[in-house]
């Protein structure tokens, strides 16, 4: 590895001299090919040692980085359109780039953070996913060519997350209650099998229902933002994280899901100060439902053809951790549902950042925020690409979305822990 590393590292000194200082620039507006490769060239140029830079709202957001045949390469293998300019106009869009007049930025890119993505592994027994859906990361990560690493309780209750700069929640029920999906499944072989699975690994790890073995797993993600991580979720992985830090030391599962009866007093002895993001919610108290709380906006009154959310503009200069966050092409994204689809605004705190909402419904479908020394992006929906995912549907072929506003905004999240940290100034 270390020779490889060494001889790609000449490479890059060769071209780099025999081009007389040059520079590439990814565009990411809409002429770009595939955006959701681009932030993968991004991540490998980071992976072999070499600095880039994120031009925040210059053309889409664009990437740029010293050429080398190497990199150049690699750019038309992956699909990637790429622009090959010298240094001398690359510092003239640095210069403009740095015009108080413009609403841009260059964020230095340095190290490629090393990614988890919390995950159950294949059932040894039958040789099928415990899960029988997809997921919106791993599929873009996947897909885009950057590399991760799996986790899960075993792993998170062992102390592995320090291993890493980035953890992305798949879809989850942090609760115990198996994602509610009893009414409709639970004579599904697939459904025996996550319960059954879910059990063996609590039963491992001395906990007597897997609630309690959750409640533990989300404490230890939460030290792991604490301590200056980051940690990224989607879908059902969002409020049920919530609810459960709101409910430690409660019972909120009923017989269904634990055995036993959901404490009558539940709702009253929720504990808000807890949570990274939510506050003030109701908990579904009847566990039939395929619903956790009312934090998810259900019922919706939005059509699939009006179902879009808007992304706001933030200053590239004073907030450069949103700006980095909402990069795209589009400042307006197609929804999608999941289990949890939208978040009701009332219940949003007031630390947490909007990214995106659907304004005339009152719903926030992106958040962001930050706990101890860490960060946490709440992404809403199941896959940008599919309105609607459901139990069994075959996997989306990204091959087919190249230019995903909604998966962009996945990969902002993967590339900000690289970013040259600049202190918040709002």
């Amino acid at each position: 590895m270390l020779l490889r590393k060494l001889s790609l590292l000449l490479v890059l000194l060769c071209g780099t001299v025999a081009l007389n200082a040059s520079t590439i620039l990814i565009p990411m507006d809409d002429k770009q090919t595939d955006h959701l490769k681009a932030y993968g060239i991004a991540y490998w140029v980071l992976d072999n040692q070499i600095d880039a830079w994120w031009l925040l709202n210059y053309r889409g957001g664009s990437f740029a980085f010293t050429h080398s045949r190497a990199f150049e390469r690699e750019c038309l293998t992956r699909g990637v359109k790429y622009e090959v300019i010298p240094d001398a106009k690359f510092n003239a869009i640095l210069e403009d780039i740095s015009n108080p007049e413009k609403n841009m930025d260059a964020m230095r890119l340095e190290k490629a953070p090393k990614v988890a993505v919390y995950t159950p592994e294949f059932n040894f027994r039958e040789g099928t996913k415990v899960q029988p859906w997809d997921d919106a990361v791993t599929l873009v990560l996947t897909y885009a060519e950057i590399p991760y690493e799996t986790v899960y309780d075993d792993e998170v209750l062992g102390d592995k997350l320090a291993e890493y700069d980035w953890l992305h929640l798949h879809h989850e029920d942090f609760t115990g209650q198996f994602g509610r999906f009893y009414r409709s499944f639970h004579t599904a072989p697939w459904y025996r099998r996550q319960v059954a699975y879910q059990e063996e690994i609590a039963e491992r790890n001395g906990y007597e229902k897997v609630s309690q073995l959750k409640l533990d797993v989300v404490k230890k993600v939460r030290e792991f933002v604490g301590g200056g991580g980051f940690m990224f979720a989607m879908c059902s992985a969002t409020d049920s994280y919530d609810i459960a830090l709101a409910a430690d030391g409660v019972d909120i599962c009923a017989q269904y899901y634990d055995g036993d009866p959901i404490d009558p007093q539940a709702q009253s002895k929720l504990d808000f100060s807890k949570t990274f993001a939510f506050e003030n919610f109701k908990l579904q108290r009847n566990p039939l439902e395929y619903e956790f709380s009312s934090i998810d906006h259900n019922p919706r009154r939005v059509s699939q053809k009006q179902d879009y959310f808007t992304l706001f503009d933030f200053s590239a200069k004073w907030d450069p951790v949103p700006t980095m966050l909402t990069q795209n092409h589009t400042r307006t994204v197609k929804g999608f549902m999941g289990q949890t689809t939208a978040f009701r605004k009332e219940h949003i705190k007031s630390s947490v950042l909007i990214l995106g909402e659907n304004k005339p419904a009152q719903e926030a479908r992106y958040i962001h925020g930050n706990y101890g020394e860490g960060f946490f992006s709440f992404y809403a929906g199941h896959d940008p690409a599919d309105y609607r995912h459901l139990v069994n549907d075959p996997e989306t072929d990204l091959s087919l979305h190249p230019m995903s506003p909604g998966y962009r905004l996945i990969l902002n999240n993967i590339l900000f822990p690289a970013a040259k940290k600049k202190k918040r100034k709002t």
